[in-house]
């Protein structure tokens, strides 16, 4: 017997996907601005935020993407749980690009040590100052859905390192300015490419998390086991699994032995109640059975 609803409700994607459109717009339009100043300028600190810019937004626009396939019916009969790992797949391009960004930006400014370079503080401070004027309105957009979505959240992380960036642009060009050693540009961006690749080691954990299915973040699988196994005429609970299908859809399969003259309607409707009032579970297919039932609790895996 199975209790549960179906794979037709919203998802926190979705509700914010106006936010990810507003982001990608802003931050789209303002990376053309911030690569060509950097090329004029010669600034490391300022290729390196526009190179991140670059991963911002085709990682806000994979997100948009990503929730748009999410809410897609799904018309082959193949995927029973729909499409919604997308948004996580889409998480998991944020956190590769912000890595091999990252990477990028170390390389080069271990290759800049000990070499003079060329650096025009002006542009340095007037782009790194409209950068992040761009980059905290994406992040008051996107911060309400980053707690709900990790689709969201890996977009958010993403404008929160290059928030970090346009900081680092302008410290450089002031340090720049005041002192006239370029050293800075290149001791900013070396600071900027390990920021963003802690960030991103933060986020895959999550992902792979999600995606290696997990108990979900907060939900303790042996409290909910015996949260199951107190249910009136429940004598024990076996093959419970716990996991994360994507942000917001916590699910959960179980197998209940039940005494031999009990309600298994009634067990199955407590049961439903227990995971999702206590637990957060709103999914859950549950398997009644009799004490004298024998074969799948045997199974090792």
């Amino acid at each position: 017997m199975g209790a549960g609803h179906g794979h037709g409700h919203g998802h926190a994607g979705a509700r914010h996907r106006w936010r990810l459109a507003v982001s990608f717009v802003l931050i789209g339009a303002f990376f053309v601005v911030e690569l060509g100043y950097g090329l004029i300028s010669g600034s490391l600190a300022l290729l390196s935020d526009a190179g991140h810019m670059a991963a911002d937004v085709v990682t806000l626009g994979a997100a948009l993407v990503a929730t748009r396939i999410a809410t897609r019916p799904d018309t082959t009969g193949r995927r029973s749980y729909g499409s919604y790992r997308a948004e996580v797949f889409a998480s998991l391009l944020a956190v590769v690009l912000m890595l091999v960004v990252a990477l990028y930006v170390v390389v080069e400014a271990v290759g800049r040590i000990g070499s003079a370079a060329e650096v025009a503080s002006g542009p340095m401070l007037i782009v790194g100052a409209a950068g992040l004027v761009v980059n905290v309105a994406a992040l008051v957009l996107l911060r309400a859905g980053a707690g709900e979505s990790l689709n969201v959240k890996g977009a958010y992380l993403e404008v929160v390192a290059d928030t970090a960036g346009s900081v680092g642009v302008i410290v450089a060009g002031w340090l720049i300015a005041v002192t006239g050693q370029t050293v800075w540009d290149t001791v900013i961006a070396l600071a900027i490419g390990v920021f963003v690749a802690v960030r991103a080691v933060a986020l895959g954990r999550q992902v792979f998390a999600v995606l290696g299915q997990h108990v979900p973040e907060g939900v303790d699988a042996s409290a909910v086991a015996a949260d199951l196994a107190a249910i009136d005429g429940v004598r024990d609970v076996h093959d419970l699994h716990l996991w994360t299908l994507t942000s917001g859809m916590n699910v959960a399969t179980a197998h209940l032995v039940t005494a031999d003259l009990s309600d298994n309607h009634a067990v199955l409707d407590r049961a439903r109640d227990v995971l999702l009032r206590r637990h957060d579970i709103a999914h859950a297919t549950l398997q009644v059975e009799p004490a004298d039932h024998r074969g799948c609790d045997e199974l090792g895996w």
